[in-house]
């Protein structure tokens, strides 16, 4: 007889083998990112110890792979203790070689699409144990008629409407809602990102309202679960039960399932009140409700910078622009990408370009094709290229008229990093930076303009800009970090809405006494 450890390596040859068939765009595309074994042991383990003696699991994995929560299964647990295994697998590519590893087991595999299967219809042949990593498929990869049809069925049998921007594993879970026996188990390994965004909502409703949430485990951001995969992961475990009155969840940090190095037991009716939960277990449980803070977005209307759809075509330099004999006229003064930005105060010179060493301009011209080839016909040379190249067909350019104009970003006085990482040198993953130039940003800054009430209080105090400035920086790193998101790696990014939501109280000791009665007059009256 085959040992279960033999079984288990030759099962990872297999995934290696298979694996490298797939070009990474396609396993990408598909989401397909198999459970590493220490991972899958874990959670088994972990699943063992939440689980009523004497066992008698129902085991359920609807996205099987070739199976390495069932291997673990197996390993946890004696084979007179597993009543009944099934798995589901789309994909014949892993499903067949599947078939082939687990042939000698009880296994039952069915290579199907578990979203379409219809659910047991008694209690009896429901089960108690699911165990899924299910597949990260991003929302812009399910056509149309996926995200309706899925969308109808979660709405029937949880009464919740997704989020067209939702990823096809939300839908995963709300679908084997109708495959749980009462009182059932299930692991979720997912991406963490659910306990921030917006289309994650109804799947925390989901998880507060419709069963009772035991533990969320968020993984170290640096500590990448999947080699292959580049996202920030978490385990989510419920039982299927109505939640007890007055309930908290475990959230746990850094680790391992069974070693977290951060511990917290959070009340559901602070969940509920939480826009975000992947700051707990490291933040403090307390949900300041009661009295409304002054944001950022109350001082500050914030945007991200511009989107050319091409960077390299509509983003020059003084070189390429002699080269090309380009007219000045249409061309605007944009800052590089942070990496070559080395200060964070950026001066000017007399006609408002930045002096920095890296001078970029951006393209912009809203003339009719036209009039630019009978005024500008170096312009339009230029231009035919990009038409060459395909560059007016592309999704940006499509929706712009005429397709080489941008988007309308003046120059903003303050501008956060999109994105960044910590490190040793630096805590912080975002940067503040002071613009008295008339440079405009790309995409991969947050433009933050001063608000009408702001605006008065500069021209009144010329000072007040570089303090305001300072106190930005003076935002801790956790409580950006906090508001943001972070991806595997230990990206951390921020939304224009998230980093409005960020306290402005140390900018508010700044300005004077009534500041925000005026300014909330101000908002209230559109400014």
């Amino acid at each position: 007889m085959v040992s279960q450890a033999a079984i288990e390596l030759t099962r990872l040859e297999v995934q290696d083998r298979l694996d490298s068939a797939k070009t990474q765009a396609e396993r990408n595309r598909l989401g397909q990112f198999a459970t590493p074994t220490g991972l899958a042991t874990d959670i088994l383990q972990y699943a063992k110890s939440l689980l009523v003696q004497p066992y008698k699991i129902r085991f359920l994995d609807p996205a099987f792979g070739t199976g390495s929560f069932y291997s673990a299964l197996i390993r946890a647990f004696s084979p007179l203790e597993i009543v009944r295994a099934v798995g589901y697998e789309i994909d014949p590519h892993y499903g067949n070689e599947a078939k082939k590893i687990w042939s000698d087991n009880r296994l039952v595999l069915h290579l199907a699409d578990f979203t379409r299967a219809a659910p047991p219809t008694s209690d009896e042949e429901k089960f108690n144990l699911l165990i899924c990593n299910p597949p990260y498929v991003r929302h812009h990869h399910l056509n149309s008629a996926d995200k309706t049809r899925l969308q109808r069925a979660m709405e029937q049998i949880t009464g919740l409407r997704l989020s067209g921007l939702a990823g096809l594993y939300c839908y995963f879970i709300a679908l084997s809602h109708g495959w749980m026996a009462e009182n059932g188990l299930a692991g979720w390994l997912i991406p963490s990102e659910f306990m921030d965004v917006n289309y994650g909502q109804e799947i925390k409703e989901y998880l507060l309202d419709r069963v009772t949430l035991l533990r969320i485990h968020r993984f170290n951001p640096d500590d990448v679960q999947f080699g292959d995969a580049l996202v920030s992961s978490a385990v989510v475990w419920f039982r299927m039960a109505e939640p007890p009155h007055e309930h908290s969840v475990e959230f746990t940090y850094g680790g391992t399932l069974t070693e977290p190095e951060v511990v917290k037991h959070i009340s559901t009716e602070v969940l509920r009140k939480s826009a975000k939960w992947s700051k707990f277990p490291l933040a403090s449980s307390s949900v300041r409700h009661h009295v409304k803070q002054l944001q950022l977005s109350d001082l500050f209307t914030i945007k991200r910078g511009l989107a050319t759809g091409a960077n390299s075509f509509f983003i020059l330099t003084p070189e390429r622009i002699a080269q090309f004999q380009l007219p000045r006229e249409f061309m605007t003064p944009i800052l590089p990408s942070p990496r070559f930005l080395p200060v964070n105060e950026i001066e000017a010179d007399s006609t408002g370009n930045p002096l920095i060493d890296r001078r970029l301009f951006l393209l912009s011209c809203n003339l009719p094709e036209g009039v630019v080839k009978s005024r500008y016909p170096a312009l339009w040379k230029y231009l035919q290229t990009g038409v060459k190249a395909g560059l007016d067909q592309r999704y940006l350019s499509k929706h712009r008229s005429p397709w080489y104009a941008q988007e309308e970003r003046p120059a903003s006085m303050f501008l956060c990093t999109y994105m960044g990482r910590r490190d040793i040198r630096n805590s912080n993953p975002f940067r503040f930076i002071l613009n008295h130039s008339k440079a405009t940003a790309p995409n991969v800054y947050l433009m933050l303009y001063p608000r009408s009430s702001l605006k008065e209080q500069f021209r009144l105090d010329p000072n007040l800009p570089k303090l305001v400035w300072q106190a930005l920086n003076e935002i801790t790193p956790e409580v950006l970090v906090s508001e943001g998101r972070v991806y595997g790696g230990g990206l951390h990014k921020m939304e224009p809405n998230e980093l409005g939501n960020a306290s402005a109280d140390n900018i508010l000791r700044l300005l004077p006494d009534g500041f925000t009665e005026q300014n909330e007059q101000m908002i209230l009256f559109g400014e």
